[in-house]
């Protein structure tokens, strides 16, 4: 018998689901292709499988009534709510209200960038004489972490590489995250955008960093349990995980003992914080859901497209919200004179939003990321123009403060040389 995981895939051959898109396929409650109590399968791709009770002599109306209300609920659970949008949105327009986890998922995401997105595996072993370590980066990063970058190569570009720092160590006891974050970033040889640490006898992952430590070091939560990853991340900066090796030899063992990095422990938390960091965020999904992981994919079609509609929107936020500012600031200067080719970008920014909007109406997500994508672009080019830097920066009111106390004094003079 067919597996529920053979039968996403045939489904989704049989039918290419556009970007935004969604299949459900229906089956009769006495099918056993789902295990008991699931109701709802979501795979890897833009397909769902409902199991409902169905009638053959049923109408259409009657049909429709059973499974609209279910339909309803599986679209809810993979694309985001209102309180998603004004979380995603929160620092840059007023939203109102939202639920504790929408802020969590937008304050520890990086905000939404056109450019290019840096990432940095690091090992940091402090003590090399004692540790002789081993991992292949590059194999893991191409079975783990590549799959996952070139299903978002749409949305940025991604560079990856690593490096091993030698004689790092914390300098102090710590007894708290920040204790481990700072003595690292003070070791970084280079300007990193998401960092992942792995440190040894204590493994750190912050955008990458592998942390090796002599003695064992164990990450502890609220409320003092051990963490079973014994790694954390720190918003919108990256994430560390400790690796303790002191348990893999004895007394007996000659120096430096050789240590083999488990690659495939390490990866599997530096994905899993990686989706966290780019903003991928966490589906709650009711009982009787049953989600199919993306594996060494990292990200199934659905993430992906939910991941899409709310860097949309992000986007056209940030572009409307610039526009609006550079007016604002525009207005308040007199006698500015204003380039043809700052018009244009702003002209530009403006149909790049009204596409973008237009786009997600009509259900085009691609076209819609990438109208929003040109929208930010183009008014960032209009806001940061050279040519309007020293108005914004040194108005006329300022440049009258600093000229008057040099010429004040000389007018008094020529005054009282005229009064003569």
């Amino acid at each position: 018998m067919e597996t529920v995981q053979e039968a996403d895939v045939s489904l989704s051959q049989l039918n290419e689901s556009p970007s935004g898109s969604l299949v459900i396929y229906v089956i009769p409650e006495t099918s056993g292709l789902l295990p008991d109590g699931i109701n709802v399968y979501m795979g890897i791709y833009r397909t769902a499988i409902l199991r409902t009770s169905l009638h053959k002599e049923a109408k259409m109306e009657e049909l429709l009534s059973v499974i609209g209300p279910k339909i309803l609920r599986i679209i809810q659970t993979v694309t985001f709510t209102n309180n998603d949008i004004k979380a995603s949105m929160s620092d840059r327009v007023p939203t109102g209200k939202f639920t504790k986890e929408s802020l969590a998922d937008s304050m520890r995401a990086f905000k939404s960038s056109p450019g290019n997105y840096e990432i940095t595996f690091s090992l940091l072993n402090p003590d090399p004489k004692s540790h002789d370590l081993h991992w292949d980066i590059e194999e893991a990063v191409d079975k783990y972490i590549q799959p996952f970058l070139d299903k978002l190569s749409g949305v940025a570009n991604f560079s990856v590489d690593s490096q091993i720092l030698y004689y790092a160590i914390l300098g102090v006891t710590p007894q708290s995250l920040p204790h481990v974050i700072n003595p690292v970033e003070a070791r970084l040889g280079k300007k990193v955008y998401i960092r992942f640490i792995l440190q040894s006898c204590a493994l750190f992952f912050c955008s990458t960093f592998l942390i090796i430590l002599t003695a064992p070091l164990y990450i502890k939560d609220q409320n003092g349990a051990t963490v079973q990853s014994n790694a954390f991340h720190s918003p919108r900066w990256g994430g560390i995980m400790v690796y303790n090796v002191n348990e893999k030899y004895s007394d007996n063992n000659r120096f430096p003992v050789q240590v083999n990095i488990d690659t495939v422990r390490v990866m599997e938390v530096f994905l899993a914080q990686l989706r966290l960091l780019l903003g991928v965020q966490l589906a709650y999904v009711p009982d009787d859901f049953l989600m199919e992981s993306p594996a060494n994919q990292g990200l199934t079609d659905w993430e992906l497209d939910r991941f899409l509609w709310l860097r949309t929107l992000e986007n056209i936020a940030t572009a409307t919200t610039t526009q609006t500012s550079l007016a604002q600031l525009l207005d308040e200067i007199g006698n500015i004179v204003i380039h043809d080719k700052i018009a244009s970008q702003v002209y530009n920014a403006v149909i790049a939003i009204q596409a973008a909007i237009a786009e997600l109406e009509a259900g085009n997500l691609g076209f819609a990321f990438q109208s929003s994508k040109e929208a930010i672009l183009a008014s960032e080019k209009a806001f940061f123009d050279p040519s309007l830097l020293h108005l914004l920066y040194f108005p006329d009111d300022q440049k009258f403060a600093i000229y008057i106390p040099l010429f004040l004094p000389m007018s008094s003079a020529l005054w009282e040389m005229w009064c003569q």
